[in-house]
Order: C-alpha cells, then sequence, then structure tokens
C-alpha cells in the first residue's frame, strides 16, 4: 500500500537520563493512513518517545514537526481526570498538550465514545477504577477525530469485543496512528508498519508487526555477524599490542587508540544487546489428586439475568484453562465459583484434596500498598526469600521480575501498573502451589515479561486457571477455553483462544450486537401494534426509574471504599464482601439500563404512530 503524505516529522532526538542517554540520533516519520507499532525491550524509553510526540516531555536535542494544521490527540497509560465535572467534560477536552495542534472534541462524539466504552457521561471522574480510566483517555483520544493519533497500551482492560472494534477503528482511520501494546494479535491485526527502538535508535519496517519477528531475526543475526568479526579484529589488535607495541610506541599510539576504542564498541554493544529479562518461576507444591474441580449443573442468577446457567466443568490436574467473555460477563464470578469462594443458586462444586491455591486477582490485592517491595517479598522480616523451598536474598528475587535493588525500598502505591503487576506475579510465584489463579495476568507487562510468563506457564506441573482478554497468550498457554454465549450458557473448547473462535465465532458475532444494540439502541424494526404500554411496562419503568440512580450511588460509594489505602489490610473479609457486591451492582445495574432503554424504545415506537 502506497503511503500518504507526512504528517509528523522526527529527527535527532536526544534524551539523557541520569547520566546516560535513553536514546540518541532517534529519527522517523508517520504518513497519513498508516498506523506504526513501537515496540522495544522494556526500559528502551517507548512510553517516553510518544509522551514527547504529544508535548509532554521535552528532548535534549532534535526536533519534531507536523504538517500545518495537524491535530494531534494522545491516549495515556496513566490519564489525570482532576479538575473535570463528568467524563463528558473529559472527553471533550483536548488530549495533547501541543499549542495549536488540537482541538475540543464536539459533545456528540465524546458521547458516543464512552457509551461505546462502557462509560457513562454524566459520571464524575472521581472514584474510577484504573481500567476505566484507562477506557476514558481512550474514548477522549478517539473522539477528537485527530490528524495524528497517539495511543499507549489502549487495550489494556478491554474485552475482546471491544478489542476487536477498536482494530477495526484503526482500519478505518485515515490519520497517522502510533501504537504501544503489548498485545501482540491486536499489533498484527491493527498496524501497517512497525518502528523499533533498539539500542538508543529507531529502525523503521514498512510492515506491520505479522511481520516484526523474523525482521529482527535478520537483524540480530547481522548483529551477531558484525560482533564476530569485531572479536575477531580485537584479538588480533590485542596480539599486536603485547608483541609490539613497546618498541614502537611513539609511532603507534593512534593504533592503541584505535584499540581502546574498539574495547568500548564492544562493551557498549555488549551493555545494548543483554538488556535485562524476566527469568520468572513458580515455586512448586505438593501433587494435587488428579481431580482438582469438579463443577456440576452450577447455575447463578442477577435480579433475572441468568449469569451462568447448568454449566458443568471438570478440571484435572495439568490443566491450563483460560477463561473468556465480555466484560461484565461473569468471568470472575465462574472464578469464584470454582473456587468455592462463592456459592452458586443452583449446582455443587466439589474441589480436589491437597489442593495449595496461588491467587492473583485483578485489583492485586495480594498487595498492601503501603508496604515497599523489599516489605512485599519478604512479609516475615529479614532479607531471605524463600523461592521452591530454598532461601534465596530478596535483591536477587527481585531482579528475576526486573525490580533493580535501588528499588526495593519503593513504596508499592508509587509503582506503575506494569511494576505493580510483576511484583504481584513474584509475591504469588515464590509460594508453594499446585493451583495457579491468573486474573488478567497480562495487564500492563510489557512483551518480554509476556515471554516469560508464557514460558513459566508452558513448564509449570500444576493447575492454571486464567481469565484474558490477551488472545496471543491464551493461545500460547491454554489447554482449554471455557467461554459465554449469552444467556447464561458457557462451553468449554479443546484448544485456545483461536479454536474458541472458530467454533463459537458466529454465537460471539450475535453477543457483539445484542451489545452495540445495548450500548447504541435502535428502535425496533417492527414494533408490536398497541396504543400504549401496558400496566405492567408502565409500572416497570417506574421502578427502574428508582432504582438505577440507587444502583449508581451503590457502585460509587463501593469504588471509593474498595480504593482506600488500608481498607484490605485491615478488613480482608470486608474487602472481598466489597468487591463482590460492585460486580453484581455493576450487572445489575447494567440490565437494568437495558431494561429502561428497551421500554423507552418501546414508548418511542408507539408515540410515533398515532
Amino acid at each position: 500500500m502506497a503511503r500518504g503524505s507526512a504528517l509528523a516529522h522526527v529527527k535527532g532526538l536526544r534524551l539523557t537520563l541520569g547520566g546516560a542517554p535513553l536514546f540518541d540520533g532517534v529519527s522517523f516519520t508517520l504518513h497519513k493512513g498508516e498506523c506504526a507499532a513501537l515496540v522495544g525491550a522494556n526500559g528502551a524509553g517507548k512510553s517516553t518517545l510518544v509522551r514527547m510526540l504529544a508535548g509532554d516531555a521535552d528532548t535534549d536535542a532534535g526536533e519534531i514537526s507536523y504538517a500545518s494544521g495537524a491535530t494531534v490527540a494522545f491516549a495515556r497509560q496513566e490519564p489525570d481526570l482532576d479538575g473535570f465535572a463528568t467524563l463528558r467534560d473529559y472527553a471533550m477536552a483536548p488530549s495533547a498538550r501541543l499549542s495549536g495542534s488540537h482541538r475540543p472534541a464536539p459533545a456528540h462524539a465524546a458521547e458516543a465514545e464512552l457509551v461505546l466504552l462502557g462509560l457513562d457521561p454524566d459520571r464524575a471522574p472521581s472514584g474510577l477504577s484504573g481500567g476505566e480510566a484507562r477506557r476514558a483517555s481512550l474514548a477522549r483520544a478517539l473522539a477528537a477525530s485527530p490528524d495524528i493519533l497517539l495511543l499507549d497500551e489502549p487495550t489494556n482492560h478491554l474485552d475482546v469485543a471491544a478489542i476487536e472494534q477498536l482494530e477495526q477503528r484503526m482500519a478505518a482511520f485515515n490519520g497517522a496512528c502510533l501504537v504501544i501494546s503489548h498485545d501482540r494479535r491486536f499489533l498484527e491485526r491493527a498496524t501497517t508498519a512497525t518502528l523499533w527502538l533498539r539500542q538508543r535508535k529507531v529502525l523503521a519496517l514498512d510492515q506491520g508487526y505479522a511481520k516484526f519477528e523474523e525482521w529482527a531475526e535478520r537483524i540480530e543475526a547481522e548483529d551477531e555477524r558484525t560482533a564476530a568479526r569485531l572479536v575477531t579484529h580485537l584479538k588480533a589488535e590485542e596480539h599486536w599490542l603485547r608483541r609490539g607495541v613497546t618498541a614502537r610506541r611513539s609511532r603507534n599510539e593512534g593504533r592503541r587508540r584505535k584499540l581502546e576504542a574498539m574495547r568500548g564498541e564492544r562493551r557498549e554493544r555488549t551493555a545494548l544487546t543483554h538488556a535485562p529479562k524476566a527469568a520468572l518461576q513458580a515455586a512448586k507444591g505438593a501433587d494435587s489428586s488428579r481431580l482438582v474441580i469438579d463443577a456440576a449443573n452450577i447455575s447463578i442468577t442477577y435480579g433475572d439475568r441468568p449469569i451462568i446457567a447448568n454449566f458443568s466443568l471438570r478440571v484435572m490436574r495439568g490443566d491450563r484453562i483460560g477463561l473468556v467473555g465480555p466484560n461484565g460477563a461473569g468471568k470472575t464470578t465462574l472464578l469464584e465459583l470454582l473456587l468455592k469462594k462463592r456459592a452458586p443458586d443452583e449446582g455443587t462444586v466439589r474441589l480436589g484434596g491437597h489442593l495449595e491455591i496461588a491467587y492473583v486477582d485483578q485489583a492485586r490485592a495480594i498487595l498492601n500498598t503501603d508496604d515497599t517491595i523489599w516489605d512485599a517479598l519478604t512479609p516475615l522480616g529479614g532479607d531471605q526469600v524463600m523461592v521452591r523451598g530454598a532461601p534465596k536474598h530478596v535483591a536477587a528475587y527481585a531482579g528475576e521480575f526486573l525490580f533493580t535493588s535501588a528499588q526495593l525500598r519503593q513504596p508499592v502505591s508509587a509503582l506503575s501498573g506494569g511494576e505493580r503487576n510483576r511484583l504481584a506475579l513474584a509475591v504469588a510465584l515464590a509460594k508453594p502451589a499446585n493451583l495457579l489463579v491468573l486474573d488478567e495476568p497480562t495487564n500492563d507487562l510489557d512483551m518480554d515479561t509476556l515471554d516469560a510468563l508464557e514460558d513459566m506457564l508452558a513448564t509449570y506441573d500444576g493447575t492454571v486457571l486464567i481469565v484474558s482478554h490477551d488472545r496471543a497468550f491464551l493461545d500460547g498457554v491454554a489447554t482449554q477455553i471455557v467461554g459465554p454465549l449469552g444467556g447464561g450458557k458457557w462451553v468449554e473448547t479443546p484448544g485456545g483462544w483461536s479454536d474458541f473462535e472458530r467454533e463459537h465465532g458466529s454465537a460471539r458475532a450475535v453477543q457483539r450486537r445484542q451489545q452495540a444494540s445495548a450500548a447504541k439502541p435502535a428502535a425496533p424494526a417492527q414494533p408490536r401494534k398497541a396504543s400504549k404500554l401496558s400496566y405492567k411496562e408502565e409500572r416497570r419503568a417506574t421502578e427502574l426509574d428508582a432504582l438505577m440512580p440507587k444502583l449508581t450511588a451503590e457502585i460509587a460509594k463501593l469504588e471509593a471504599t474498595l480504593a482506600a489505602p488500608n481498607f484490605f489490610a485491615e478488613a480482608p473479609d470486608r474487602f472481598h464482601q466489597a468487591a463482590n457486591r460492585l460486580e453484581t451492582a455493576r450487572a445489575e445495574h447494567a440490565a437494568a439500563e437495558t431494561e429502561w432503554l428497551e421500554i423507552e424504545l418501546r414508548r418511542e415506537a408507539l408515540a410515533a404512530e398515532e
């Protein structure tokens, strides 16, 4: 596909942090109609580079220029919603800080994007979860209809249906897009170019991320050949230096300097090509019984809405089961039923013997935000962590999860989303367990850590339950997929996500149409002939009018309660009760809102016929 006109030029960017250059001489161009993936190792500076393009960060040298009149929008990883009365106000405000390069979004566009991402435009920003704030940031950027769209981890906290919708939006976007994401399947489908931030430079490929691996292998193979030639040359120079430099010192000082320069180049190459990578391993518990979980005909309902209806599942030792489905479908509820943290309305759940469970939930409740990294890894004090039955110094174990010694006294509350996720995994994986439960483990992780997590799970000889929206990750680790088909029906499919999609894709398409209808309702094609709403419908509409504000207030109160920094540490049982009630209240509110919309649509249709 031919490239369109250039919308942004980046030339010779340099940034130094802590005395060492983060990148140096970074240059590339963004073209109209192009969606470029920005990839690179953990800590390479990807987010910093995108923040520079958005005007959030300054450079030491170099320049960034934009086409005349080009507008820029930026969906941040950690947006700041302070100062806005409602999410509508936030989504209408410019998202980039470049003078003259942005415009506010119209109210109707802001509302539409918020609703499509499952957010109430009239809701106050206070009390939003991290995932909701991310979705608000994405809605704000999309509502602006910019010429240049900058996205930093846009798929985090989105379900598969929303990610697929975003892929379609990217395909139809006619401006230039630059995206950072750990979601490999999203990058493969959405991008048409790749920028690789490597060894302080940016290398460009005019093809999407789907071609990245083979391109990267060619570049790394050539680097290895170059390094081998350098080593050979260095050995020859060192041999010469030992034998001849004494007799010819004065006239060969230049050759000595050349040798020292070669040594410096080798040291730099070694440092750049050996970036730290996570080394995840799980502590092995005693063997569980062969049957781990036996769920028979379980059902649970919220109000009149069936969440899980007559579902049976047997989990055997060694299974790696992925739980998938839209946000609000009941994945966490099913997980809690399977672990007997919640009782079903009908049916039974039986756990096998000798189970040792390590559980990392979405809220990372395994962590106390008042602790430091050191405290979290050594809850009994001291400087040793028991890992796989043997003591290990806390700094060494933290290093396996990419934490430096200097970070060990950093409080958990100050960690980024990715760091908090890595720490939660470190705490959970140190404990002996034969059933590993991971609720959204891939959120905020870089690709290197994702690869390490995949490798660990592939060799883990216990049983794993995983809730995730990361399709490539599920294809890489799952032996079975469990997902909903609507109306409370759940199914189990052998294989990974691709197998589940192949077998149940048509049913998922029906689900997506129903979700789209609920988010942006349209009048029924053929409404029943009637003169007015029935008495039952009118009474139900009145009930829903009273119920929805109560649920909205309850949800806000629960979110504020759960956000309190010491709540979990002081009252873990009450924390879990509040978290369970929050999920229930959200489901009840969504069901009530859908039912109210259906009644109002019918009222409008009847009024139009009169």
